[in-house]
């Protein structure tokens, strides 16, 4: 029988997942190997230098600049706050008097008495990173961040927005073909990672961030809705750094997608459990998937290897990624060997497929499959 490799999103009821969590910049780690570590619990942490603001100390007072030390009455390096006196100067025999004063709290990091310039920086911001999963430390990275490693539940979705978050799984609708709207949202979702079906609504997504929602599971959404909801036209370019409070996944692609029975029901068994969820999204090279892991008991048995898996075989069910089809299940019906030449130009390897009755060759490296 034709097959080939392809990529695939993972649905697995029971795997190991490890994540890398890291710092932006060196700083303090808090944990250590063989810690048992939840999800909000902070594993390192650092501080962005605060930002720099120059001031015109010498050019206010009306003196030199090498007199600036001698008209100083604070020190380099000491904390200050908006309005403080920083230095002075008198004129006619001290009956007048200059001074300048702080723009801002912070701390005086230098006096220039070639520049005539105070040198004020706002204080440092503090930058913690979580755990993001419930987990064991495995590995440590001197003064970077850490490895976690936990077994249990993995979904990737096909596209997702909006950043880290964790919750409590409940499902919103009884069926993966049942559209998640605005009359199913309770009135207090605080905290919940709510489940849809075939697709939410953007009234059942703006009432459910309303009721305190981190996350919504979903099918489908509609192009047009996302729109709505950005303000913007959503590119290429990596998801997850949106600013909004309840993070969207879509397992299946945009439009009145129902999703996948396994995915559903694999959620439904997990409901009430607490899970990690992310939007971010890269469908280009470094692919990045939207994810959601539900960490299980670690004596759980399973299965890793898989030795039909990323093999496509004729009548194998695959998901597009790429426009025109972009999230269309479609059933391979043949994988020719030879290469074909697209309206591009290009010489590639395609497949045949069908799907709600039109035949379509797509490029192989447009489809992926689905993996347990």
């Amino acid at each position: 029988m034709a097959h080939s490799y392809t990529p695939g999103l993972r649905v697995s009821k029971m795997t190991r997942v490890t994540k890398e969590r890291r710092l932006p910049l060196r700083g303090t780690v808090l944990v250590k190997m063989g810690d048992k570590i939840t999800a909000r619990d902070v594993i390192a942490r650092s501080e962005l230098p605060g930002n720099v603001h120059p001031l015109n100390c010498c050019g206010q007072l009306g003196i030199l600049p090498a007199d600036i030390e001698t008209a100083l009455i604070v020190k380099k390096g000491a904390a200050i706050t908006k309005g403080q006196a920083l230095a002075q100067s008198s004129s006619f025999f001290g009956l007048f008097k200059n001074r300048v004063d702080s723009p801002i709290d912070g701390f005086l990091e230098s006096a220039s008495p070639i520049t005539g310039q105070l040198i004020l920086r706002e204080p440092p911001i503090p930058v913690e990173v979580t755990a993001y999963i419930d987990g064991t430390v495995t590995e440590v990275f001197a003064d970077e961040g850490v490895e976690i490693e936990t077994t249990g539940a993995f979904i990737q979705g096909i596209f997702g927005i909006g950043g880290e978050r964790y919750g409590i799984i409940e499902l919103g609708v009884s069926s993966p073909d049942q559209i998640l709207d605005e009359s199913m949202i309770k009135g207090d979702s605080k905290g919940k990672i709510l489940i849809g079906g075939r697709r939410v609504t953007l009234e059942a997504y703006k009432k459910a961030t309303e009721s305190g929602a981190v996350a919504i599971v979903v099918g489908g959404f509609e192009n047009f809705d996302l729109k709505k909801l950005l303000g913007y036209e959503q590119g290429v370019a990596i998801t997850g750094q949106e600013d909004i409070p309840t993070t969207l996944i879509l397992t299946e692609g945009f439009g009145d997608i129902a999703m996948a029975s396994r995915t559903f029901e694999l959620l439904k068994a997990n409901e009430g459990r607490g899970a990690s969820v992310s939007g971010a999204t890269q469908i280009r090279a470094g692919v990045i998937r939207p994810e959601v892991i539900i960490p299980l008991a670690s004596t759980a048995t399973f299965q890793e290897t898989n030795s039909k898996a990323g093999l496509l075989e004729v009548g194998d069910v695959v998901r597009v990624i790429r426009e025109p089809y972009f999230g269309k299940l479609v059933k391979v019906t043949d994988l020719p060997p030879e290469l074909q030449e697209l309206e591009s130009g290009a010489k590639v390897r395609v497949l045949v497929a069908e799907f709600e009755g039109k035949r379509v060759t797509l490029p192989r490296a447009n489809v992926e499959m689905i993996e347990e």
